[in-house]
């Protein structure tokens, strides 16, 4: 049976409800020899997965990379905005220099040995061969948890956390608090397979996620995700595979079934940052949700435009007062950037919105989950849900937390809190 925050249906106008749901589409918007890639005119062509779990090394071709060089240097910049703020999206000055440096001083190599330090693997699950990262814990009885990332991040997010959660006794915790970690990457992102046929939706993305944990031998776990990691991890949570026993998220994808008649400031505050994302900050999610192949043209073939529709919602969505770098490094905005250009994702990535929007979002928020659920909030998220509305959605929310600073990718801009933040979240899991 579904809490209903609101009753009286009679008291609501079809105009606001029709912007209630609005703001909700809005926020809708996550062992053998090692395999090698080749370079192919679409990018990379990635080694077949089998059921066996493969190890895997990420080496870019060479050629892809003067490639890159290549169109960069050959760029037909766009006039300069006519407004001097950045509401009509990343300026033609933060472009520039993205792309300066991009060609001048990035080095993908470095960002390559970095990602390679970890042990990461490939499986065919459900016919898709899925990437994922796999570190486990010297300490006995870590807990395994699952982490999936949203659009437009990827497990980059997650790799500065990765040590402090798999190590806690050299990063200021103890050994109880330690995980054993798995990082894929959704289908469709990264070096998962891009599907060639519809129906990877987060439901089927759930799905698969539980059957990789179950061949990983885990049989007591925990699932994490923001974004539509946070999707996806609530897939987890009610379709509970074996061995799920509790869920975090730092996007909390519950509502209510009707705007609240008197909401608390909390409440309101919630609905005016549903309005405003709906009104001002939603078209890229309805373009990808809605016609992605067209968007995937002009992403795949011109760098510049893959990394300014990712930029612009970095500068967005993270925690900085105008700049950044505030919140992540060049090095680290381009290391994403750098993946989804080297693995042509932009197309099948937007894809995920189409699949999820011919699902219908709605239908996401709207059930109970049982399982015990725990949850942070970032200040500076782009839409934060009221405790209220996520203790209606979920009877057995056991842990809510509001962390000090950090937006919507919260374990990129601040991976100390994120884990901390986890181990408190699971302490009684263990």
């Amino acid at each position: 049976m579904h809490h209903q925050l609101v009753t009286d249906r009679n008291a609501l106008n079809s105009q606001s409800r029709r912007r209630f749901l609005g703001g909700i589409a809005a926020v809708g918007a996550t062992l053998t020899a090692p395999n090698t890639m080749l370079a192919s005119s679409g990018g990379l062509t990635l080694p077949r997965a089998s059921s066996q779990i493969t190890p895997f090394t990420v080496e870019i071709p060479q050629a892809a990379i003067d490639d890159l060089k290549s169109r960069l240097a050959g760029t037909r910049w766009p006039d300069q905005e006519t407004v001097g703020d950045r509401s009509q999206g990343a300026t033609l000055h933060d472009a520039k220099a993205l792309v300066d440096y991009w060609a001048k001083h990035y080095d993908w190599r470095k960002f390559e040995s970095r990602i390679n330090k970890y042990p990461q693997f490939r499986t065919e699950i459900d016919g898709l061969g899925i990437h994922f990262i796999h570190v486990k814990s010297k300490h006995q009885n870590a807990l395994p948890i699952i982490m999936t990332h949203g659009w437009p991040g990827s497990v980059v997010e997650f790799l500065d956390t990765i040590e402090i959660l798999t190590d806690p006794t050299s990063h200021s915790g103890r050994a109880e608090d330690a995980f054993h970690v798995v990082i894929p990457s959704i289908p469709g992102f990264g070096f998962s397979d891009r599907p060639s046929g519809s129906g990877w939706n987060a439901e089927r993305t759930a799905d698969a996620w539980g059957l990789l944990m179950q061949r990983l031998g885990y049989t007591r776990w925990v699932a994490q995700g923001g974004d539509w990691g946070s999707l996806i991890t609530h897939r987890l949570a009610q379709r509970k595979p074996s061995g799920l026993i509790a869920a975090h998220v730092n996007l909390p994808l519950v509502f209510p079934m009707e705007p609240p008649v008197d909401p608390s400031a909390e409440e309101q505050k919630a609905l005016e940052d549903m309005s405003i994302l709906g009104s001002e900050g939603s078209a890229y999610a309805f373009q990808q949700g809605t016609r992605p192949q067209t968007l995937s043209y002009g992403l795949a073939d011109s760098p510049v435009a893959q990394a300014t529709w990712i930029y612009e919602k970095l500068q967005s969505w993270s925690d900085n007062n105008g700049n950044i770098q505030d919140a992540l490094s060049i090095d680290a905005v381009l290391d994403d950037i750098s993946l989804y250009w080297f693995t042509n994702t932009a197309g099948s990535s937007a894809r995920f919105y189409w699949e999820v929007f011919r699902t219908g979002f709605s239908n996401y928020s709207a059930g109970q989950i049982d399982l015990p659920m725990a949850a942070t909030i970032f200040p500076r998220e782009f839409y934060r849900t009221p405790r209220s509305w996520a203790e209606a959605a979920w009877p057995n929310l056991y842990y809510w937390s509001t962390a000090p600073r950090g937006g919507h990718f919260a374990a990129w801009e601040q991976p100390e809190i994120f884990a901390t933040e986890l181990r408190k979240a699971f302490s009684g899991m263990r």
